[in-house]
C-alpha cells in the first residue's frame, strides 16, 4: 500500500500524535508498504520524518477551507497513487478529505489520540463525510464518539499504541549531575493538559521533607515561563529542571527511577507506555487511556488527577519500598511487550486498511457499472 501521513501541527511542535505517526509509518515502511510524510517545510515533524528517511510531502494547512493546498494534495494523490491517508488535526482532514474524493481510490482516516471533536454539527460533517473513519487509542474516545450517534458501528476503530525498543537503551547519567538522589521524571508539552503545576507543587513539599530526589520535566510549551515561575517561587531551581525539548527520551526514563504523569486528560500516553517497557515504576493519573493500560497497584499506580497530597505519598511509597517499585516494573513490561507491541498496532492497522480498501473499491466498482 501507498500510504501519505498529513499533519499540519505548529511548526515548533512536536507531541504524542507526530510520535504516533512516525512510528507507524516506520513500522508500516518495515512491513513492505511506502510511506510518506507531510506537514509544514520547515516543521519538527516533517524534520523527524526526515531523520527517518521518510520521503516528504511540504504542505501548508493555515485554515479549514484551503483551496489551493486541497488541489496540491489531490494531484500528490493522484500522482502517486495513494491509497491511504492518515490525518491528524480537524482542518487536515477538512482540507485534505476533499482531495481524496477527487481521488477516489484513496481511504481517508482521521487519527485521534485525544478527544478532538465535540457534539457540533461541523465536526459531524466532516468525520462522517470526509473521511472512512477515525483510528483511536482508547475505549473512553471512541465510547463518547459512539454516544453522539452519528457513526455507523465500527465506523470508530481502537487500535492501542504500540512500542518497539532498540535492543539496549543507555541510561542517561544523571548520577554525574544529581549524585545519588533519585530522579523523579515526567514528560510532555508543557500545556495545562498535562497537569504539572501539581507535579512541582508535589516537589515543593516533598523536598521540604527529604534530601534524596530531584525532578526532571522533559517537553517544551507555552507554559514554560509559568512553570519556571512557580519553581523558582518554591525555590526549587536545584530540584525541579524543566529539561527542555528530549530527542533522547528513552535515555532519560532508562535512567531514571520514577515516572510520573501528572495529566487531567490523555489518550494513550506515548512516555507512560515507554516507561513501562523499559521496567521503570509507574505513577499516573486515572485518565482516559492510562485506566486501560494500568492495573493499579499490580503494573503502576493510579491516582485522581490534581490529588497534590495522593501524588506525595505515592512517591514517598515507591522511594521507601524499592522491592515494590521494582516489582511493578517488572510487571510493567510484560504487560506491555504482551499488548502493546508495535508489530501488534502494525498488524491491527494493516488489517484495518485492508478491509476499507476492499470495501471502498467494491462500492466504487458497483456504482461504475
Amino acid at each position: 500500500m501507498n500510504i501519505l501521513f498529513i499533519n499540519s501541527i505548529g511548526t515548533h511542535k512536536f507531541g504524542g500524535g507526530e510520535k504516533w505517526m512516525i512510528t507507524a509509518g516506520r513500522g508500516l515502511r518495515d512491513a513492505g508498504h511506502t510511506v510518506w510524510i507531510g506537514g509544514k517545510k520547515k516543521g519538527r515533524f516533517v524534520a523527524e520524518g526526515e531523520k527517518s528517511a521518510f520521503s516528504t510531502f511540504p504542505i501548508s494547512i493555515h485554515a479549514d477551507i484551503s483551496p489551493f493546498a486541497t488541489l496540491r494534495i489531490a494531484l500528490f494523490l493522484k500522482k502517486n497513487n495513494i491509497d491511504i491517508l492518515i490525518c491528524n488535526l480537524n482542518k487536515d482532514v477538512r482540507v485534505a478529505g476533499p482531495a481524496a474524493k477527487l481521488h477516489k481510490q484513496t481511504a481517508v482516516f482521521a487519527r485521534h489520540g485525544l478527544l478532538l471533536c465535540k457534539k457540533r454539527w461541523k465536526y459531524k460533517v466532516t468525520l462522517k463525510h470526509l473521511t472512512d473513519g477515525i483510528i483511536t487509542n482508547s475505549t473512553s474516545v471512541k465510547s463518547t464518539y459512539d454516544s453522539y450517534g452519528w457513526f455507523d458501528n465500527g465506523f470508530v476503530k481502537v487500535i492501542y499504541n504500540g512500542v518497539e525498543l532498540p535492543q539496549r537503551v543507555a541510561p542517561y547519567p544523571f548520577a554525574q549531575r544529581f549524585g545519588t538522589r533519585k530522579v523523579i521524571l515526567s514528560a510532555g508539552r508543557l500545556a495545562a493538559q498535562k497537569g504539572f503545576t501539581y507535579l512541582v507543587d508535589a516537589a515543593a513539599r516533598l523536598c521540604q521533607e527529604r534530601d534524596d530526589l530531584i525532578f526532571v520535566i522533559a517537553g517544551e510549551g507555552k507554559l514554560k515561563a509559568d512553570l519556571q515561575r512557580q519553581i523558582e517561587a518554591s525555590r526549587l531551581q536545584q530540584r525541579v529542571f524543566l529539561w527542555g525539548y528530549a530527542s533522547n527520551i528513552l535515555e532519560l526514563i532508562a535512567g531514571c527511577d520514577i515516572f510520573v504523569l501528572s495529566s487531567l486528560y490523555e489518550g494513550m500516553p506515548n512516555a507512560v507506555l515507554e516507561a513501562m517497557a523499559l521496567a521503570k515504576p509507574v505513577i499516573a493519573t486515572a485518565v482516559n487511556g492510562t485506566v486501560e493500560l494500568i492495573e493499579d497497584g499490580t503494573n503502576g499506580i493510579l491516582l485522581p488527577p490534581k490529588r497534590v497530597d495522593v501524588l506525595i505519598a505515592q512517591i514517598a511509597l515507591l522511594l521507601d519500598q524499592p522491592a515494590f517499585a521494582h516489582a511493578l516494573g517488572n510487571a510493567a513490561a510484560n504487560h506491555v511487550a504482551r499488548y502493546f507491541s508495535l508489530s501488534r498496532m502494525i498488524h491491527d492497522l494493516e488489517n484495518l486498511f485492508t478491509k476499507t480498501i476492499h470495501a471502498k473499491n467494491t462500492r466504487y466498482a458497483a456504482k461504475s457499472s
